[in-house]
């Protein structure tokens, strides 16, 4: 077979940690102090949060939901919505360098991201970026988050190129597994030179584009 026989038809994005950096831990860590928000996250575990509004749930009710079980850190949940464009950031610009690049190169690029609704409206007025995608597909919309396999097949039915000429990148060991049992190509992100110099090595795109 041939390396073009190989050559992806669409290059697909997870975002957290890859376009986006997610550490909220270090935003509350500066705003509150390192023991206020170890107590604080062990109480309320406001992951759970993004993991019912990745589900589809709405982002203000999870959090107003919170705050009533949680009144003695009321402030600091609020501050998981009030405060969202600060903690989903900054961006990675070596990974945005790797999207634009692909685009100039008339790569279809694809979101494939765990996000809610409402914080993904949010980022993306945050992040103009968000935007540039040819596609997107964001697990609140969906209502199926990965590493379920049907957030897989939704795209695949949906954008009709063959899952072995789909090159997909994501932090997740459980989110690339999944893609590789279907078939997809993949990278499992670790940092945007090993990404960049991934898409060089496959032909994508070249040094100078980024």
């Amino acid at each position: 077979m041939s390396n073009n026989d190989l050559r992806p038809k669409a290059v697909v994005f997870d975002i957290g940690n890859v376009l986006i950096r997610w550490h909220p831990e270090d935003h509350f860590d500066r705003w509150f102090g390192r023991s206020r928000r170890r107590a604080m996250f062990a109480a309320v575990d406001p992951h759970e949060i993004n993991h019912r509004m990745d589900a589809g749930e709405d982002f203000h009710t999870l959090v107003q939901e919170k705050a009533a079980k949680h009144p003695e850190y009321k402030h600091e949940i609020e501050m998981w919505l009030d405060r969202w464009k600060e903690l989903a950031g900054p961006a990675i610009d070596l990974s945005v360098a790797t999207l634009f690049a692909l685009k100039r190169r008339g790569m279809p690029v694809f979101a494939l991201s765990n996000f809610g609704v409402t914080s993904f409206a949010l980022s993306e007025q945050e992040h103009a970026f968000l935007s540039a995608f040819d596609k997107r597909y964001i697990s609140g919309h969906l209502k199926t988050v990965k590493p379920d396999h049907r957030i897989y097949e939704i795209l695949e039915g949906d954008c009709g190129i063959a899952p072995d000429r789909l090159l997909f990148t994501d932090d997740l060991p459980a989110n690339i597994a999944t893609a590789d049992k279907r078939g997809w190509q993949t990278h499992l992100f670790e940092t945007p030179r090993r990404w960049a110099d991934h898409l060089i090595a496959a032909g994508l795109i070249e040094e100078h584009d980024l």
